[in-house]
């Protein structure tokens, strides 16, 4: 039986350059990912052979996709392109999704399938739960969400709030007054709005109430109305915390929860999103999200970390030993 061949035509040598990558960086990730497939460069042409060429294929067509859309490639962004090519995915369909306009002409766009999941899931949902380990971009889009909510007027506010619950430290031991004793817990999604804003535009917004940051305590007895809500954190839930802060949503509202049930800091390790999927299952307009070391979008040495820790966990858990975190 003949070997199948695909050709991929690619116009211009900008075009041809950006897809190649520097010493041919680029081309050897495919050429890796497929070896069942022979790939050959002449000119603006790309010849594959073998059996695997159709899938290879496939993937520079992808890739010359996004170069076309303004995007540029790199070993990140062309090994996800590989996986989604892999699970029948299109990345030009997954990777050109802008969430939100940044400053000078930047945008927010999902990197993997799982966070494209992700956005479609916060836009459809009124609540949405994202579950997966820590490198998945959960507090990071969802931030980015909810400055589009409030550019686009969808919502008046953002409020983001977290557990103030942290391995080995209390409040107690903090100084100064409550606001900044909580500071170091809420830090992160500060850090997130002012990569979104700016640090002035988020000041600013801070200032005038637009957005709300705030210990998870802070909002028991209240009726969150036109507001895009977002819990971090939330496996330092406890049980009644989650009941209390999910009652707190008001009318014109979305609530994003996340969350890393492999780091749970609650003492007695009552979580509150343990089991919280069984009891919600079913009701319309709320869905949860699971995000995999897939989805990883740090350095590639976070997405090694976490298969490792879950290679541990399995191993612990089918040996009946006990094992750390």
């Amino acid at each position: 039986m003949a070997a199948t061949t695909v050709k991929v035509s690619v116009p211009g040598n900008h075009l041809m350059a950006g897809l190649l990558g520097q010493r041919d960086e680029l081309l050897r990730l495919v050429e890796d990912a497929f070896p069942n497939a022979s790939v050959r460069v002449r000119g603006n042409e790309i010849t594959i052979e073998g059996d695997e060429a159709e899938r290879a294929g496939s993937v520079f067509e992808e890739l010359v996709l996004l170069l076309e859309m303004g995007q540029s490639l790199e070993a990140a962004s062309v090994r996800n392109a590989i996986e989604m090519v892999k699970a029948d995915e299109r990345p030009s369909k997954v990777l050109t999704d802008e969430v939100l306009r940044l400053a000078r002409g930047r945008s927010v766009r999902p990197k993997s399938s799982g966070q494209k999941r992700y956005v479609d899931a916060i836009r459809d949902n009124v609540i949405t739960f994202a579950l997966g380990p820590a490198g998945t971009g959960k507090s990071w889009l969802a931030v980015a969400s909810a400055a589009q909510a409030l550019q686009s007027k969808q919502v008046e506010r953002i409020i983001l709030t977290r557990p103030a619950v942290e391995a080995g430290e209390r409040l107690g031991f903090l100084p100064g007054d409550l606001m900044a004793k909580v500071d170091p817990y809420l830090r992160p999604l500060y850090d997130a709005l002012n990569d979104m804003l700016g640090v002035d535009g988020a000041q600013r917004m801070l200032e005038r109430g637009a957005i709300e940051v705030a210990p998870l305590a802070f909002m028991r007895g209240r009726t969150l109305n036109n507001s895009f809500i977002i819990l971090d954190e939330a496996q330092n839930t406890s049980p009644e915390q989650m009941k209390m802060f999910l009652t707190r949503i008001g009318f014109g509202s979305k609530a994003v929860i996340t969350g890393d049930t492999s780091q749970v800091d609650v003492p007695g390790g009552r979580s509150g999103l343990a089991g919280l999927e069984r009891i919600l299952a079913g009701i319309d307009g709320l869905t949860f999200v699971h995000l995999t070391s897939r989805d990883v979008v740090r350095h590639r040495i976070v997405q090694d970390i976490v298969d490792a820790y879950e290679r541990a966990e399995a191993g612990s858990k089918g040996g009946g030993s006990q094992g750390g975190r």
